[in-house]
């Protein structure tokens, strides 16, 4: 049957609402590789424009790093271009268990399976584990795809507030009768920048025999003094029983997550995920860049290090600055503005200045919390960041919200 002109009419209506409401979102066209200086063509047909990228998971700079694209390239030529088949058919090669092996030993676990996206760990991890005999306890902030993961199981959900660990351990007293209690967090969560407290977190899974789940996408690589995670930065390497994480953010941007822990549990979503069972492995050229990325954030923290001394010359500029940021010590720094529009409005004005940020408001953040997400990356240098300070002090200007309180911005501007 044709597509009805009343339907249309429906979807036209809803997407005409978000752009009078200031929550339609719109793709930059990047046309060059990724790094901390790209062009990007904004809106699409307008002239090309070099900016300075602020909000890429690129946090070590590894994406086009010549070792990384040489290895890549060596796999393309000997392994091909992809497997055109899942894992338990006819998809494994031996780069695949190579990077298995590498991760494992990376993280500290006893074995690790691979996903073709670490959205796909947190789809499949949960409904392979667990029963309708089991609980869930999340963070309330964890990640979009552990919500979605939660949704696919039979397990019994329920939440505990952010980072509120007495919360968490009324939720474990409550739950004493499940079969399996798994806490679930984040490491860093994405959106606030703030790292979960995985030492308490542990010490009441030991208290009331609970496992502890950890997505830590958004730590892997640069958290902690080695880089290992939220884990090695909280002095619990080895007690967590779940890590999905994803090759698609510091190690090396590409593509690709997996889950690592447990032996038995990885063994489990081998046999039962169906992200895994049901979709293409990764192909070569990612898994050969995976491998060299490993290498090189297993040979030296030189990278982790700066990416550290960046965020600490980041975060104080924007304070004295004036303006608003989600406290933290993680290369993910909110700027707060509150209001929907406002962040889009700046976010336009500071891609006039050279500065590539996008702005983040509801249904990615709650309503009232629009934003926008600054990321710091290794590969920047003081002269990126100095000139992105300058225009994010010349746009805060602008619009009055320089040393202003939450509650002044809001007045102005509406959440």
């Amino acid at each position: 049957m044709a597509f009805q002109e009343n339907v249309r009419e429906i979807f036209k209506q809803e997407l005409n609402a978000m752009r009078s409401g200031g929550i339609f979102k719109e793709e930059r066209i990047i046309c060059a590789p990724q790094g901390s200086d790209i062009e990007v063509e904004f809106p699409m047909g307008a002239a090309r424009k070099k900016v300075i990228n602020m909000c890429a998971n690129n946090y070590l700079g590894l994406s086009s790093h010549p070792d990384v694209v040489e290895a890549a390239r060596k796999g393309l030529d000997r392994r091909g271009y992809g497997m055109s088949s899942v894992r338990f058919i006819c998809g494994t090669q031996d780069i695949h268990k190579e990077l298995e092996k590498k991760l494992t030993e990376f993280l500290g676990t006893e074995d690790t399976i691979l996903f073709p996206s670490c959205m796909d760990a947190n789809a499949g991890v949960f409904e392979a584990v667990l029963t309708d005999q089991d609980v869930m306890i999340a963070d309330r902030l964890v990640h979009a795809s552990i919500v979605d993961g939660m949704r696919l199981c039979k397990a019994q959900q329920d939440t505990y507030k952010h980072s509120d660990m007495g919360h968490l351990e009324e939720k474990l007293q409550l739950h004493q009768s499940a079969r399996l209690r798994l806490i679930i967090t984040d490491g860093a969560f994405s959106m606030d920048g703030d790292l979960a407290k995985l030492d308490k977190i542990v010490e009441l899974a030991e208290k009331y025999n609970a496992m502890v789940f950890l997505d830590d996408s958004h730590a892997s690589g640069f958290i902690g003094k080695t880089g290992r995670g939220t884990q090695e930065h909280c002095g619990v390497m080895g007690k967590i029983d779940i890590i999905t994480t994803t090759l698609g953010k510091a190690l090396g941007g590409a593509s690709g997550g997996c889950v690592s822990g447990r032996r038995e549990i990885v063994e489990m979503c081998r046999q039962k995920a169906r992200p895994y069972l049901f979709s293409n492995t990764i192909p070569p050229v990612v898994v050969c860049g995976a491998i060299r990325v490993l290498e090189l954030v297993s040979a030296t923290t030189e990278r982790r290090d700066k990416l550290e001394r960046n965020t600490a010359f980041w975060r104080k500029g924007l304070t004295e600055a004036g303006l608003i940021i989600k406290e933290g010590e993680t290369p993910i720094v909110p700027v707060m503005l509150f209001n929907a529009k406002l962040s889009q409005d700046v976010a336009k004005d500071l891609y006039e200045e050279g500065i590539y940020a996008v702005g983040f408001f509801f249904p990615v953040v709650p309503k009232g919390q629009a934003r926008i997400r600054t990321q710091l990356s290794a590969a920047h240098e003081k002269h990126h960041l100095e000139k992105a300070l300058a225009a994010f002090t010349k746009v805060g200007k602008k619009y009055g919200i320089l040393h202003k309180t939450k509650q002044e911005v809001i007045d102005m501007y509406g959440m």
